[in-house]
């Protein structure tokens, strides 16, 4: 989609974080305490611990954010990719991948890893897609994740 922007963090999209995140996590799950955690103080959580949200704009709405938070020294987290429902099916998901990919190597990142569900197949088709390899999930990282990938960049 040519017509797709980045767009970095900034106070005023903090909404659309929590919201567009909110929306698919209890549409398939429920709120976890870090998932609140995350989407209401994105700023401490990610941000301000080393990672970073961008978003994606088509036009002049915003359809899609993921956040990149700071695991360890070279190693982040692709965490909280949503597209709204009105987006879905046109790239935006593909779009925030690679754009949050050359995020963690502009950060010296060397290892990005993600932990999702086999419910949700179509995410799960564009990790692939993008590279990511699937591996054995820790035990307790998170309640609803029984899928682990990692990719070297």
């Amino acid at each position: 989609m040519n017509d797709l922007a980045v767009i970095p963090f900034s106070a005023d999209l903090k909404s659309e974080f929590e919201t567009i995140n909110k929306t698919w996590v209890q549409e398939y799950f429920t709120l976890e305490p870090f998932d609140i955690e995350q989407l209401e103080n994105p700023e401490k959580t990610i941000i301000e611990t080393g990672g970073d949200i961008i978003f994606a704009k088509l036009e002049n709405e915003i359809v899609g954010t993921v956040g990149l938070a700071k695991v360890e020294e070279g190693v982040f987290e692709m965490v909280k990719m949503g597209v709204k429902q009105s987006a879905q099916g046109k790239g935006v998901g593909m779009f925030l991948g690679k754009a949050i990919i050359e995020k963690a190597k502009e950060m010296g990142g060397k290892k990005l890893v993600l932990y999702s569900s086999t419910k949700l197949q179509p995410a799960l088709h564009i990790y692939k897609k993008l590279g990511f390899k699937e591996t054995v999930p820790e035990a307790g990282k998170y309640c609803r994740c029984d899928v682990k990938m990692e990719l070297g960049l």
